[in-house]
């Protein structure tokens, strides 16, 4: 007698964990399914990003499964094709895609950093940005060079830049200094001021300021390295000699 009850039982466990199996498995298969599509249309949009092709786009990720990918995994897609492209067409058109996204990155900066500049004026004025060691009110706001003054590029462990820029402080110039790699970074200027010797009055008193370049440089499109000591003449940005 107690078999009979215990039959039906099994009877309706086993059914219930197929249907559940069956169902599982049904859900396993459409996710496995929708899986692709949603890769297919990053990478779709991925491509589009870039200015790429879907077959472009798939060969850039086939590179990074390779050496490429060992020895430089962050580089970005125009650069891993353009290195690795099949023909001197080729090239020539990753190198082009790569200004433009590049020339398109650097005006979002600068857009940022005059937006930046203007919110800082507007609400913070009177504070320091950048304090020099021994300089109480050394502030260097960053403005719109004055028509005919000098403005000077230089980076962080280049001997030129230092020299170029304390031959134009012992001649009196009023000049602005730009920091190309700084990285918004107050102390690296600070650091790199204090080292080479700009005077803290000279900087105190507006004759010299001192500024984070933020792309300034590049946006420029000046031949030649750093040091660079530029005039604006008619509008026109002139490197000097």
């Amino acid at each position: 007698m107690r078999q009979r009850h215990i039959v039906p039982a099994l009877i309706v466990l086993l059914t219930s964990g197929l249907t559940q199996g069956t169902e599982n498995l049904a859900t396993n298969n459409i996710l496995s399914h929708e899986r692709p599509v949603v890769t297919e249309r990053g990478d779709e949009q991925h491509a589009r990003d870039w200015g790429l092709s879907a077959e472009e786009w798939t060969r850039y990720r086939d590179l990074m499964q390779g050496p490429l990918g060992v020895y430089s995994p962050n580089i970005d897609p125009l650069t891993a094709l353009g290195i690795e492209a099949r023909s001197d067409q080729e090239r020539h058109r990753y190198a082009e895609l790569q200004v433009e996204v590049e020339a398109s990155r650097v005006e979002k900066l600068l857009a940022y950093q005059r937006a930046y500049d203007a919110a800082w004026q507007r609400l913070h004025a009177d504070m320091p940005r950048v304090i020099l060691p021994d300089a109480e009110a050394a502030f260097s706001p960053v403005v719109p060079a004055a028509n005919g003054r000098i403005t000077v590029f230089v980076k962080d462990a280049c001997p030129a830049c230092d020299q170029s820029t304390l031959r134009l402080q012992a001649a009196g110039m009023e000049f602005d200094i730009y920091v190309v790699g700084s990285r918004a970074d107050d102390a690296h200027i600070r650091a790199w001021a204090q080292r080479i010797g700009i005077d803290p009055a000279k900087v105190r008193g507006g004759q010299i300021t001192l500024n984070h370049d933020s792309g300034r440089w590049l946006s420029l499109g000046l031949p030649g390295d750093l040091p660079a000591v530029v005039r604006q003449v008619g509008g026109q940005w002139q490197r000097q000699p």
